[in-house]
């Protein structure tokens, strides 16, 4: 049981802590100067992996085998939503830190946006796919309490990558007291989003 559930944290830390648009929208929410803003979204972006998860493990992936035609649909849908939230941040107003703490996104809109980034990111869905084929699937009977211990270890491992890269963002906002560092930084985060969604169609 204890070599089970060290597969499963290493396999899961490494699909949260890898780069990816949620990733990308922790950094950036970790280099404003509201914490609670950004503990909402790792807390939204965590819990709402763990969904995913469960979702995976209760039937998502026989939902998929039937129709076949629905993944390549939501998979667009998805990259499309994540290539706007792109171009809304290439685009972010700059300013002192203090102004756009004060213009920023509630504490609760960051934790809904943290949730629907994730459960729009293809890339979520996929590790969460092939964690299911690998932790879950193979233990017949104990399905029930393997995804459980899945998902809680899910949960973990997402809190700590995506926390990661708010804390990295924190580490920037000092470097970031300039209007040009912070447009130069928005556009990079940008980049790296599109760079993200470009990866997951090809």
């Amino acid at each position: 049981m204890i070599s089970s559930l060290l597969a499963m944290a290493g396999f899961a830390l490494v699909g949260a802590i890898t780069p990816g648009p949620v990733n990308v929208l922790a950094l950036r929410h970790g280099s404003q100067a509201r914490r609670r803003v950004a503990l909402l979204f790792v807390l939204g972006a965590s819990a709402s992996y763990a969904a995913v998860v469960g979702c995976m493990g209760l039937g998502a992936r026989q939902a998929a085998a039937l129709a076949p035609g629905l993944a390549p649909v939501a998979q667009w849908l998805c990259s499309a939503y994540l290539l706007w939230l792109a171009w809304r941040i290439a685009g972010a107003p700059v300013g002192t830190m203090e102004a756009q703490a004060h213009g920023a996104a509630g504490p609760w809109r960051a934790f809904a946006q943290g949730a629907a980034v994730q459960a729009l990111n293809p890339k979520a869905w996929l590790v969460a796919l092939s964690g299911v084929g690998l932790f879950v699937l193979p233990h017949g009977a104990a399905q029930g309490s393997a995804l459980a211990w899945f998902c809680a270890v899910s949960l973990a491992a997402c809190l700590l990558g995506v926390g990661c890269w708010a804390v990295a963002g924190r580490a920037l906002a000092r470097w970031l007291g300039t209007d040009a560092r912070q447009r130069l930084f928005h556009r990079g985060l940008a980049l790296l989003l599109v760079a993200s969604v470009a990866a997951m169609l090809a």
